[in-house]
């Protein structure tokens, strides 16, 4: 069994640079519709005061302790953003070659600076292509039903990275022969 996501008995406060451990369910607060889930999976674990996730929520998580549940709506400027009008732009329908393109589409494309952006098909012109850079939750206000699973130090790598390691498989989803109650599915 990993104890580390089953022992809630000891109470631990979130602090900054601390490894948290959550469980969520992401709701759009305008339709109700799930938009994402962890819930039965893997825990989403992260290191606060990195920037890992999303401000509103990591606010909020600092007020927490492990154990605790708690719904948290977040706005817009404290998610993903405002929506941005100008965030969008026409581009030559050609740069889609290959691609059986539909609107709402989700596409990889490579920014300036070299890193990988996505960009969402808003609408195909026939020789152009609207393609919109802002992120799909920009603008959404969201809440998240949230249970914090574990809390703990980071180990000095850990620190040093500023990632999670991790968990070894010897005694959980691999090497143990076990495969339920480890957040491993």
């Amino acid at each position: 069994m990993c104890a580390i996501y089953e022992n809630l008995g000891d109470s631990m406060a979130i602090e900054n640079n601390m490894v948290v451990g959550i469980e969520y369910e992401l709701r759009d607060t305008a339709t109700s519709d799930i938009i994402d889930s962890n819930v039965g999976g893997n825990p989403l674990e992260f290191i606060t005061g990195r920037n890992h996730i999303i401000p509103g929520l990591e606010v909020e998580l600092l007020t927490m302790s492990s154990g605790d549940n708690k719904m948290v709506t977040v706005s817009p400027k404290d998610g993903y953003g405002e929506y941005d009008e100008t965030a969008l732009e026409e581009v030559p329908a050609e740069q889609f070659t290959g691609f059986d393109l539909k609107a709402g589409m989700a596409l990889y494309a490579q920014g300036e600076d070299g890193s990988t952006i996505q960009v969402t098909v808003k609408e195909i012109l026939g020789e152009t292509v609207k393609v919109d850079y802002n992120h799909p939750l920009a603008g959404k206000e969201l809440q998240f039903d949230v249970r914090v699973l574990n809390v703990r130090e980071p180990s000095e790598e850990e620190s040093m990275t500023g990632h999670v390691a991790q968990p070894e498989a010897e005694g959980c989803c691999g090497g143990g022969g076990q495969s339920s109650g480890c957040g491993c599915n």
